[in-house]
C-alpha cells in the first residue's frame, strides 16, 4: 500500500485532482465538487468549457494524448497527494500515477473483474446481468486490472436502459468516493486484489454505429436487450414500411416464424426472430418524433400486413 500522505486541505476535505472528459465525467465532476476540494480538472479540448463551467473557481487543464498528459505532469502542477479518474479516454501512463503518492482512483461502472474496458454500463445490459455496480480501483497501466478499495452492487431492473443505469451508477459512484476516499487518504482503508482466482475476467469494448443495425436471426430477447442498451447510442435500426426507423421500446413473445418477417396483429407489430418475437412498442421515424406503433400503424398499416 502506498504511504499515506496529508491530502486535504484547510477545509478538511480530501484533495485531490480530477481526471475525466465525457459526459459521465461532467456530471460526476458536478457531485464530487460538493464534497471534496477540487485542485484542479485535467481533460480533454472538446469538453475544456464544459468542464470550466462546472468548477468555475478550479483551473482546468486540456490534453489531447498520452504524450500531452505526461508533459503536463512533468511540470509537476499539483500539490494534491490523490487523483481521481473517471470517464477520461487517455491512457494514463506509469510516471502519472507515481506523480501521486497515493495514487489515482478510478471510478469503474462494473464489478471488476467483470466487465473490464471501454463500455461496461451498455454491456451489463447486453449480456442480460442482473446485477451490475461501481468498483473505486487503483489505477495501473494494465486495463482494469489494479487492485480494488470498495464496492458497490447495484440491481437492473427489467426495463432498464443505458441511460437510466448510467445516471443511477454515476451517483453510486458519488457516494462509494464521498465515503471511501477519506479512510483511504487516512490509512484506514486498504487496497485488495480483484477477485480472478474465482471470477473470469470479462470485457466491454467501444461500440460502433453498425452496432444498432437489428439482426433479427438473434433470439427476440437479445434485441430486446439491444434497444435498451443503444437506446442513447448507436441506437436500434431497421426498415419498416420502406422508411428507416429506430425503435425505442419493444417487449418479446414465445412465437414463432420465419426471421424477419413483420405481422400486423392487434394494432401491434410483430417481428419473427431467431427464437421468439420482438413486439415493437414504440418507434421514431426517420426526420420525425418518437411515437407509439399505433401511430404508425395509422399512415402504414398498408404498407406492413
Amino acid at each position: 500500500m502506498k504511504k499515506m500522505s496529508k491530502t486535504t486541505k484547510t477545509s478538511g476535505k480530501v484533495s485531490f485532482v480530477f481526471f475525466g472528459s465525457g459526459p459521465v465525467a461532467a456530471k460526476s465532476l458536478a457531485l464530487l465538487t460538493e464534497s471534496f476540494d477540487i485542485e484542479a480538472v485535467v481533460t480533454k479540448p472538446t469538453t475544456l468549457h464544459e468542464m470550466q463551467s462546472i468548477s468555475s473557481d478550479v483551473p482546468v487543464h486540456a490534453v489531447a494524448t498520452k504524450a500531452e498528459l505526461d508533459d503536463l505532469i512533468a511540470a509537476k502542477p499539483f500539490k494534491s497527494h490523490l487523483g481521481v479518474l473517471i470517464d477520461f479516454g487517455i491512457i494514463v501512463s506509469q510516471g502519472v500515477i507515481d506523480y501521486f503518492r497515493l495514487g489515482i482512483v478510478n471510478s469503474h461502472f462494473s464489478l471488476l473483474p467483470e466487465l473490464r474496458g471501454a463500455d461496461p454500463i451498455t454491456f451489463a445490459i447486453l449480456s442480460g446481468q442482473q446485477e451490475t455496480g461501481v468498483s473505486l480501483m487503483l489505477l495501473v497501466e494494465a486495463m482494469d486490472e489494479g487492485p480494488l478499495l470498495a464496492q458497490d452492487t447495484y440491481t437492473i431492473t427489467e426495463d432498464e436502459t443505458t441511460e437510466t443505469l448510467t445516471e443511477a451508477l454515476i451517483y453510486r459512484s458519488y457516494l462509494l468516493l464521498k465515503d471511501k476516499l477519506p479512510l483511504y487518504t487516512t490509512g484506514k482503508l486498504s487496497p485488495y486484489p480483484q477477485r480472478t482466482e474465482t471470477l473470469t475476467p470479462t470485457y466491454s469494448r467501444k461500440l460502433t454505429k453498425e452496432d444498432g443495425i437489428l439482426d433479427f436471426n438473434k433470439p427476440a430477447a437479445d434485441l430486446e436487450r439491444e434497444v435498451r442498451a443503444f437506446a442513447g447510442w448507436p441506437k436500434s435500426r431497421t426498415t419498416l414500411a420502406g422508411k428507416d426507423v429506430v425503435i425505442t421500446k419493444t417487449h418479446t413473445l414465445e412465437k414463432q416464424g420465419e426471421p424477419g418477417k413483420v405481422v400486423v396483429e392487434n394494432k401491434s407489430i410483430l417481428i419473427y426472430c431467431g427464437q421468439g418475437t420482438l413486439v415493437i412498442e414504440r418507434l421514431k421515424p426517420a426526420g420525425k418524433k418518437e411515437m407509439t406503433v399505433e401511430a404508425f400503424l395509422a399512415g402504414h398499416k398498408n404498407t406492413l400486413s
